[in-house]
């Protein structure tokens, strides 16, 4: 309903609000103000009444109005602290890997291809590994497996 499950807003929403029956506890009014805090938003708008639309709807629609085991409830509310964490320490990593690639020479030959940014870029050398070890280009192109004459 609010787009991207694992925004900041969804999960601070659902949070606050884990069940079909605590949403419709409460007007739709209610759940446009609330979104519209959590998104950092002044005044109401078209994203904000339209959400909370759907999610209004989407509770009324939802057969399991209440949770049937409070060990659901539980489980749902670890995952959502948990995956901010997640979330956090892939960025650390991500960043890592930037900032280790960016220590080769061959990083910034690769980034020039079109089409080959940071990501994709440190995968290629991490797949690669010492390309002294290929003595001529064909043998790299073998190893990546992209010859087109096989």
């Amino acid at each position: 309903m609010l787009g991207d499950l694992y925004a900041k807003v969804s999960l601070r929403f659902l949070a606050l609000n884990p069940t079909s029956q605590v949403v419709l506890a409460v007007s739709e009014k209610e759940v446009m103000t609330h979104i519209q805090n959590l998104a950092g938003y002044v005044n109401p708008n078209c994203w904000t009444i339209e959400k909370a639309q759907k999610l209004m709807a989407a509770a009324e629609r939802n057969p399991f109005k209440e949770t049937a085991f409070p060990s659901h409830l539980i489980s749902l509310e670890l995952l959502i602290h948990l995956l901010p964490q997640y979330q956090d320490h892939l960025s650390k990593l991500d960043q890592s890997i930037e900032d280790l690639a960016q220590e080769l020479l061959e990083y910034d030959w690769i980034q020039s291809i079109p089409g080959i940014g940071t990501k994709l870029a440190a995968t290629i050398l991490a797949e690669i590994g010492e390309i002294d070890r290929f003595d001529h280009a064909k043998k790299l192109i073998a190893f990546a497996g992209i010859d087109p004459r096989r």
